[in-house]
């Protein structure tokens, strides 16, 4: 009794220690803020004095993922992840004298009712010269209330006017899905972008029309995906996984705890599967990654993923504002926790403690071991470790020379490239070659372009250089999906996951082919 009564003071006091501590902090800050208010040298407004304040202290907290959002930005971040804005469907990107063009044109949007091409510069919105303009002042010029109107005027080379086109805004729905084709016969390929509001009915039509075209394997590219939408991760992953299987489970502060499953059946229960991963697949890429390795429902193929096993809500504030911050880990359904562990430099960049993007095997052994439903072993403690490691191929020396020599100008490379391509592409079939007079009028416009390269270095790194040409062009000239028709025999990843396709009859087939990952990497290599 002696003991419970004097506990109680006790635990008084402490709470009384904490109100305390937090009454100072609280008076230090108004304090502080006073004092610059009303005493630094030059005037500082109010209102942009506490945002300031704000953002420091979400700076303070040494995590890159959480950060204020001003009402544009926070705009600008539905859009992004919702995959969903109103405008007239177009990206671009600034050139360096000041214009800005047109990259690419989204399918069934204005722009594309209206003929926009990829490499259309913008001259005019509305009345205004838009340039020296950059592109966030453009891209918010075109935006707007869907329903209502803007004019652009558009210079187009080979066509001596400008080109005016009168424009109904409307909203625009980014596919998480830009194409699905098949490839080498029965090897059906979905490139997946993003996980916006779209990304699973994207992938449902893709797998169902692959599948009715006879698909007997399929390959989805999750190669830098950052992620999105958690909803869309656990969609997505429930396409291949069995009702009641768990998908992902998320721990919060004070023991928060919350399990996610599959609710439905899947829509491609059986047939096999590769997912390619690399550094640059995150966040959900990476849910469904660990989700289908952990159920033994997916091949994972190429380099380790990036590793985020965070996650952040959104929470609205006054004035249009919010706050995007961390408040959880999420982990795979064997239990595995994939963040990697991340500090910050003086510059405020964030960059890995231990990078090793390519695991070598004494990392590997060093980390945290689990196994999946029927016992292959998978790693914790940083990232998706891919089940057949396959590095993507890397530049000769020589073409490491020619594109460090381009990196410093490459505004003037882009647009040197498009330019030209744009020309080439009126006369080009599906099957062209790159001649080396195109190699060479490139370099002619390089060298205009104020870009110096010595031209026997420059032919050195010739084969770089037609792919480069070759890509672009059947972009331009034929979309996108006829031009990853072209470039599948310079992908090394891919390349390896057709092969393994072609040799597997099942999921299982795929495992035991994993175990002799170095004979499939040897039998898709090739010389460079």
């Amino acid at each position: 009794m002696l003991f419970g009564l004097a506990l109680i003071p006790l635990m008084a006091g402490g709470f009384a220690f904490q109100q305390s501590e937090s009454q100072q902090g609280a008076r230090l800050l108004d304090q502080v803020l006073n004092i610059v208010s009303s005493r630094f040298v030059d005037t500082v407004d109010a209102a942009t004095l506490y945002e300031k304040a704000a953002r420091g202290l979400i700076h303070e907290l040494n995590d890159p993922y959480s950060v204020l959002l001003s009402p544009k930005e926070l705009s600008s971040f539905n859009a992004q992840t919702n995959g969903r804005y109103a405008g007239i469907g177009m990206e671009i990107f600034a050139e360096i004298q000041g214009f800005i063009t047109v990259q690419r044109v989204f399918p069934h949007t204005p722009a594309e009712q209206a003929g926009v091409q990829e490499g259309d510069r913008i001259n005019f919105v509305d009345t205004v010269n838009i340039r020296g303009w950059t592109v966030t002042q453009t891209s918010d010029a075109l935006k707007g209330t869907p329903g209502s109107k803007v004019k652009v005027r558009f210079s187009r080379p080979g066509v001596p006017e400008l080109i005016p086109i009168t424009f109904t805004r409307a909203i625009i729905n980014i596919p998480a899905v830009p194409y699905a084709i098949m490839l080498d016969g029965k090897i059906g390929y979905i490139p997946l972008l993003q996980f916006n509001e779209s990304a699973k009915d994207d992938i449902e039509s893709a797998v169902a029309r692959l599948s009715r075209e006879g698909a007997k394997g399929l390959i989805i590219d999750l190669r830098g995906n950052p992620g999105g939408i958690l909803d869309q991760s656990l969609s997505v992953s429930n396409l291949f996984l069995q009702k009641g299987q768990q998908i992902s489970s998320i721990r919060g502060r004070n023991g928060e705890h919350q399990t996610f499953v599959a609710t439905e059946n899947p829509a491609a229960p059986t047939i096999p599967l590769v997912l390619l991963t690399d550094g640059r697949s995150a966040s959900a890429s990476e849910i469904v990654a660990g989700a289908l390795q952990d159920h033994d429902r997916a091949l994972i193929l190429g380099t380790t993923s990036f590793g985020k096993g965070l996650v952040q809500s959104v929470f609205p504030l006054d004035g249009g504002y919010a706050l995007k911050m961390t408040t959880a880990k999420w982990y795979t359904p064997s239990g595995r926790s994939i963040q990697k562990e991340r500090k910050l430099l003086p510059s405020g960049e964030f960059v890995e403690v231990m990078p090793d993007s390519l695991e070598t095997d004494s990392v590997r052994r060093s980390r945290p071991a689990f196994k999946s439903d029927a016992g292959r072993i998978v790693y914790g403690g940083g990232a998706i470790t891919p089940d057949i490691i396959v590095r993507p191929d890397t530049l000769s020396t020589a073409e490491q020379k020619v594109f460090n020599v381009f990196a410093p100008k490459t505004a003037d490379v882009r647009t040197a490239l498009m330019n030209y391509s744009l020309e080439l592409k009126k006369a080009v079939r599906p099957d062209f070659v790159v001649s080396p007079s195109w190699r060479e009028e490139f370099y002619r416009r390089l060298q205009e372009k104020g870009v110096t390269i010595d031209h026997a270095q420059y032919e050195q790194a010739a084969p770089e250089i037609d792919r480069l040409l070759a890509n672009t062009v059947a972009r331009l000239a034929f979309g996108d999906s006829t031009a990853k028709r072209r470039s599948v025999p310079d992908d090394l990843q891919l390349e390896s996951a057709i092969q393994a396709l072609k040799q597997s009859q099942s999921q299982k087939d795929l495992f035991v082919l994993a175990q002799h990952q170095d004979a499939l990497v040897a039998g898709s290599s090739r010389n460079r």
